[in-house]
């Protein structure tokens, strides 16, 4: 019996057998999907927005609005996160046939939570961004100021060199 030890390189590879010598022979790749598509059954778009939570059908438990104290609202949100916790103990001991109710509130304050957390990932990218491009700039600068003392001990080195060669 005669196996393979891998398979057949798919078809396409021919459109690139003049690529060595010629790179402008290959074929364009396909332009960037502009339209909203389907992936497993989910309608996604390639417009990179946060839906608002009403738009999810989940209710908003922080102001809306432009001007939103995130650290007021992040402790506000986890102090009432607490809060439901210690109620679902609670009910758990006395009442745990009316747990649901909490949990669904606990849900809701979970979501508002990472709905809070996500507005912030641009500003977390931006400042990730401002601090690998300074480190880079600080790199950059020790390099510079490297270069600049071994030419200088370079230099020295070869005046010194120069001053032994031409004698006392």
């Amino acid at each position: 019996m005669a196996t393979a030890t891998y398979p057949p390189p798919p078809p396409y590879y021919k459109l690139y057998k003049q690529y060595s010598q010629d790179p402008d022979s290959a074929p364009a790749p396909p332009p960037p999907v502009q339209d909203p598509y389907v992936l497993y059954g989910a309608n996604y778009t390639t417009d990179d927005v946060l839906p608002g939570l009403e738009e999810q059908g989940v209710r908003q438990l922080y102001p809306e609005g432009p001007n939103i104290d995130f650290k007021k609202e992040l402790r506000s949100l986890n102090r009432e996160l607490q809060l439901h916790m210690l109620e679902l103990a609670d009910v758990l001991v006395e009442r745990p046939s009316q747990y649901a109710r909490r949990v669904e509130d606990i849900s809701l304050i979970f979501k508002n939570l990472h709905h809070l957390l996500n507005s912030l990932r641009p500003h977390q990218a931006r400042a990730t961004l401002i601090h690998i491009l300074e480190l880079q700039i600080e790199r950059w600068k020790q390099a510079v100021e490297d270069i600049r003392r071994r030419r200088e001990e370079a230099q020295r080195l070869l005046k010194d060199a120069l001053g032994t060669l031409d004698g006392p």
